[in-house]
């Protein structure tokens, strides 16, 4: 299978090799689960660098449309029940449906240097400054949630606003940023000795890991959360409505 970008369109170029990456896995051999060519390979072929097809090929992945082996290569991901979950909420505004009061423990902000799989989500350079807040958060009695967020350097944020508020909120008001898409992904794991010092837990014990990836209204990425549970203090309920 031949391809080739056109390096006088206006597209970018890595938004060109997307959607030639797309056009690979909607054919049957890829569907099959043959490996796609190498990043190498497939930037010589079309006379670009080994970066625009990372990053093309990262936002797929991002997506769940690739699985990237270590050592082995990327496919197309085997095909999934996905669960989309409609009008999610923040945190704050979660757990204030449910009657929750929540406690802020801890709230620290510093500038960091984007690492390579956030650099690929906000599409911007590895190593670009980003904000990074870290929160500690939970009932009056005890802390149950750690959450990790990363934020594009398009929303403005400096880092000296008052983070006890809502976030969506501070976005909005404060920075004329809407959060309007959430994709998410949940998956369990045992806590390190970091994380169970947070969570006053034990090493080893069992916490719910959920990423969550937020769009504005235009589909451009703004904030990459990561939050970590307490396994005994969080219960994901998912609804749906079969069509009859």
């Amino acid at each position: 299978m031949s391809f080739s970008i056109d390096h006088k369109s206006a597209l970018p170029l890595h938004a060109q090799v997307e959607n030639l990456l797309r056009e690979l896995i909607a054919s049957d051999e890829y569907k099959k689960g043959k490996f796609l060519p190498n990043e190498v390979s497939f930037a010589k072929q079309l006379g670009i660098s080994r970066n625009t097809v990372r990053q093309a090929t990262n936002k797929l992945v991002y997506e769940g449309l690739l699985v990237r082996k270590k050592g082995v290569g990327t496919k197309a991901a085997d095909q999934s029940v996905d669960t989309r979950i409609n009008n999610w909420l923040s945190f704050t505004q979660e757990m204030a449906s449910k009657g929750i009061e929540i406690k802020n423990y801890e709230i620290g902000v510093e500038w960091v240097d984007a690492s390579e799989e956030i650099a690929a989500f906000f599409r911007i350079p590895e190593g670009k400054k980003i904000l990074k807040m870290a929160r500690l958060r939970g009932r009056l009695d005890y802390p149950f949630v750690y959450f990790i967020s990363y934020f594009h350097p398009m929303v403005g944020l400096t880092g000296t606003e008052d983070f006890s508020k809502p976030l969506y909120e501070i976005l909005e008001k404060e920075h004329s940023v809407i959060a309007k898409l959430s994709k998410e992904e949940i998956s369990a794991r045992a806590a390190d000795k970091f994380l169970a010092t947070k969570l006053n837990i034990n090493p080893g014990d069992a916490i719910l890991k959920r990423k969550r990836f937020v769009f504005d209204p235009g589909g451009r990425p703004i904030e990459y959360n990561i939050g970590y549970y307490r396994a005994d203090s969080f219960v994901y309920t998912i609804e749906s409505e079969r069509d009859v």
